[in-house]
């Protein structure tokens, strides 16, 4: 599986929705990512890519494609 595919489940897993649908997702843009489905994502992401997020990084994520970003800069993600 590649990176961009896990990306990916993690916000299938976390909001129930589809692949599409999360590669234009942005944070409060559907009812499941509010704040505790926010922190359900972090926790899929953690998982998927066995790291854990500094908390400056978990606020800043506030779409599909930041988030792509703050692993790409910050945890040696290549996308």
């Amino acid at each position: 599986m590649t990176n961009e595919e896990k990306y990916v489940q993690a916000f299938v897993n976390a909001f129930g929705i589809s692949e599409d649908a999360a590669k234009t997702l942005e944070f409060q843009g559907i009812e499941e990512w509010d704040s505790v489905g926010h922190m359900s994502l972090i926790a899929e992401i953690e998982e998927a890519f066995d790291i854990m997020m500094e908390t400056e990084d978990i606020i800043d994520l506030s779409s599909y494609e930041k988030g792509k970003e703050i692993l790409s800069a910050n945890y040696g993600v290549t996308f």
